[in-house]
């Protein structure tokens, strides 16, 4: 974790700048979380019971690992800022963008083919 009282002082700005990043990647966590809750209690007749559970584990586990890697990233890129140091690089953003492709194509399969 970063600690204020280690590195020279930091300019507010770029550390009020990254908390804010690291709350919106806790808003997206939040909104995934819902989606799951949503799929899995409002559309009872959306697609087979084991196929809306499945995306719906999916989504609330997308939420919680993007939750822990947020506060993760807050704290490597604080502490870089800090040091001096390069900013650190993350494929968090490409996995969370591929996952999110994936579930909307799911999505769409449940919508359009789906016949009771």
């Amino acid at each position: 974790m970063a600690d204020p009282g280690d590195e020279d002082d930091l300019d507010y700005r770029f550390s009020l700048a990254n908390e804010r990043t690291f709350l919106a990647w806790i808003r997206t966590a939040l909104a995934l979380l819902a989606g799951a809750i949503a799929l899995d209690q409002l559309t009872p007749d959306l697609g087979p019971r084991p196929v809306r559970m499945a995306v719906s584990v999916v989504l609330a586990l997308g939420g919680a690992c993007l939750g822990a890697a947020s506060y993760r990233r807050w704290a490597k890129v604080e502490r870089a800022m800090r040091s001096g140091a390069p900013l650190p690089y993350t494929r968090t953003m490409l996995v969370l963008t591929v996952c999110v492709a994936v579930v909307a194509v799911l999505f769409s399969v449940l919508i359009v083919g789906w016949t009771r």
